[in-house]
């Protein structure tokens, strides 16, 4: 593992796994610079697995994405002063200025973000959008109806597992290393290599299953991981057609959007989900500026005091 900043004894830590070099490379020259502000802005450490957690020899080998739950038992190995970890998958993009996330955890549960409920638009409403603009602009082939549409019920029995009452995006995950490592490991060993599941053998809805059946979960703001594909779809719509070709108009609806967010994650495998590939937000340093004067005036309290008919000049 790669510690590019050491937690401190007793202080919380972003982790990730980034294996094979285009994972990496990807993440490190597009969303590194931004995760190491966040982590030096809140005292946090920041640690990135670049080899897999488990053998592929190993009769229980599962695809990457499993890996995450074996996290708190390799960290416990290697001596990890931690006490609470925050998961991020590689391609989300941090705002530096955003809040510590871990303020609004509870370290006796798990920290999960919802994929359908307390957003900020109506959830049938933006898969409707999205669903429409990529048929229309990106394949015909694209169905107006599939299983993008299931129910929460209908998605844990298509695993065969008892449906639970929340579905999580699971790029974000807070857990406890001394609470969870166990409990998490046994997860891992508890599904065999060949488990199948609706996103090609990823973890996402046996997890969501394993996690919320503890009733332990602190859910955390939609803004912890804003879902770059419903974004787009609500207020971005132009990318789909025209936009889709002009970088800088992506490049400044993707840092419009970070400003409105904490975390964004270009989760899922169609075009908008490649977007954050470009790279280069926030690179600009007098935005950089205006982006910490911005941190410093949310931060300051406001009296409303009567200024007087002020009128641009």
């Amino acid at each position: 593992m790669k510690t590019f900043i050491e937690p401190r004894a007793g202080c919380n830590a972003i982790v990730t796994i980034a294996t094979g070099g285009d994972y990496f490379a990807l993440w490190d020259r597009h969303a590194r610079s931004a995760w190491e502000a966040y982590c030096r802005r809140h005292d946090l450490g920041l640690i990135v697995f670049v080899e897999e957690l488990i053998s592929r020899d190993a009769t229980d080998w599962k695809k990457v994405h499993w890996q995450k739950t074996l996290l708190g038992t390799a960290l416990k190995n290697a001596n990890c002063k931690a006490t609470n970890i925050c998961f991020l998958d590689t391609d989300i993009l941090i705002n530096p200025i955003a809040p510590n996330i871990f303020d609004m955890y509870d370290p006796t549960t798990f920290g999960l973000v919802s994929l359908r409920k307390r957003l900020p638009f109506p959830y049938q409403e933006v898969l409707r959008r999205m669903a429409f603009l990529r048929h229309h602009y990106y394949d015909a082939s694209y169905p107006l109806d599939s299983a993008l549409f299931m129910s929460i019920e209908q998605l844990y029995e298509f695993h065969e597992l008892e449906p639970q009452e929340d579905e999580a995006c699971t790029g974000v995950v807070l857990f406890n290393i001394e609470e969870h490592s166990h409990l998490m490991e046994s997860w891992f060993h508890k599904y065999d290599s060949g488990v199948q599941s609706i996103t090609n053998g990823g973890e996402q809805t046996h997890l969501n299953y394993e996690i919320q059946r503890t009733k332990r979960v602190t859910w955390l703001d939609y803004r912890f991981q804003a879902i770059w594909a419903f974004e787009m779809a609500w207020k971005y719509p132009f990318l789909y057609g025209a936009g889709r070709d002009n970088e800088k108009s992506i490049r400044d609806c993707i840092e419009a959007s970070l400003y409105q967010n904490h975390f964004l994650h270009f989760a899922g495998y169609w075009h908008e989900s490649q977007m954050w590939k470009m790279g280069g937000f926030f690179s600009d340093p007098e935005q950089s500026k205006m982006r910490d004067e911005y941190r410093a005036y949310l931060d300051m309290p406001v009296t409303g005091t009567p200024q007087g008919i002020i009128r641009p000049k």
